[in-house]
C-alpha cells in the first residue's frame, strides 16, 4: 500500500515534528491514535520517548491489555499508572464539561511522570476531527501545555488510519473506545458500580454477537444499546433479544431499549 502525496507529506511533517525534540512522554491509550503518534515518535527519537496507559475504573481493562500489546509492537518503553478518577467530585458528579477536569487530572498525573523522567514535552493522540466535536477536555490540553501533533498537522482519523495501516500496525483498523464515563447522562452521577454493570452489559453483548462496536448508555435503569450503524441487524433475532433483555435486568436495569440510530460518537452531547 503506497500513501497519496498530501497524506506522505503529512507523515513526514509528523515525523519531523519530533525531530528537534529531546526527551517525549506520550499519553498513550492503545488507540489508532496515539499508537501512531508513538510509533511515529520512536521513529525519530528511538529510546527517548516513553508511552504512559492511565488505568482507572472508566477505562475497559481489555484496553489495559491492548496498549500493553501495542507498546511491546513498537518497542516503545511503555508504564502503566492507576489514578481513580472518581474520586475527584467534578468527574463523579458528571456536569457537561467532565472531560475537562478529568484531563486536568491525568495531566497532572502525566507531568509528574515526566518531571521525574526528565521528559521534556506531553503529547497525546487528538486528531483534527476530534475537534470538531464537544472535546471540553482540550481546553485542559491547551491550559497544561499538552501538544496534538496529529491536530497541529492536520491529519483527520482517515488519515491516521491510512498511515497506521501503511506503518504496519496491528491496530489500524481498531474501532474508536471511548471511557464508561461517556455511557452516563450529564449530571447523574458516575458510581463504581454502575461502571461495572455498563462493562458486564457491553461485554455480554459483544460476546453475544460478535459486534465491534457496542455502547450501552445508563439513564437511570433504562439501557439505551447502541451498535454499529452496519452491525445493527445483529439484532434482529427475537432469541438474541431475549437473552440480551434477561441478562441486563439480571444486572439491575429496568428496561432495555435499542437506539435505532446506532452507534454515533458524543450522543450523550445531542442534549446540549
Amino acid at each position: 500500500m503506497e500513501l497519496s502525496s498530501t497524506t506522505q507529506r503529512k507523515l513526514d511533517k509528523l515525523t519531523s515534528f519530533f525531530k528537534d525534540k529531546k526527551r517525549v512522554l506520550v499519553a498513550f491509550s492503545g488507540g489508532v491514535d496515539s499508537s501512531l503518534v508513538t510509533m511515529v515518535a520512536k521513529i525519530a527519537l528511538r529510546d527517548d520517548v516513553m508511552a504512559v496507559t492511565v488505568n482507572s475504573t472508566l477505562f475497559p481493562p481489555l484496553e489495559i491489555q491492548n496498549s500493553k500489546r501495542i507498546a511491546e509492537k513498537i518497542g516503545v518503553r511503555h508504564r502503566i499508572v492507576d489514578i481513580d478518577l472518581l474520586a475527584n467530585s467534578f468527574i463523579y458528579n458528571n456536569p457537561p464539561n467532565r472531560c475537562y477536569y478529568c484531563k486536568k487530572e491525568i495531566i497532572t498525573t502525566l507531568k509528574k511522570i515526566a518531571k521525574d523522567e526528565g521528559m521534556s514535552m506531553i503529547v497525546d493522540g487528538t486528531n483534527t476531527d476530534d475537534l470538531k466535536k464537544y472535546r471540553p477536555g482540550a481546553l485542559a490540553l491547551k491550559e497544561e501545555g499538552v501538544y496534538s501533533p496529529l491536530a497541529i498537522i492536520g491529519v483527520s482519523k482517515r488519515e491516521v488510519r491510512e498511515i497506521a495501516s501503511y506503518l504496519g500496525l496491528p491496530n489500524y483498523d481498531k474501532p474508536s473506545m471511548t471511557c464508561f464515563a461517556s455511557r452516563f447522562p450529564y449530571h447523574q452521577k458516575i458510581t463504581r458500580e454502575g461502571v461495572l454493570r455498563i462493562s458486564e452489559a457491553e461485554n455480554y453483548i459483544i460476546s453475544l454477537l460478535g459486534a465491534k462496536q457496542v455502547r450501552v448508555r445508563d439513564h437511570n435503569g433504562i439501557a439505551r444499546i447502541e451498535l454499529g450503524k452496519d452491525e445493527r441487524k445483529l439484532l434482529y433475532d427475537e432469541v438474541l433479544m431475549d437473552k440480551i433483555v434477561r441478562k441486563l435486568k439480571s444486572l439491575g436495569f429496568n428496561y432495555i431499549t435499542m437506539d435505532l440510530q446506532g452507534y454515533r460518537s458524543g450522543s450523550m452531547d445531542e442534549v446540549l
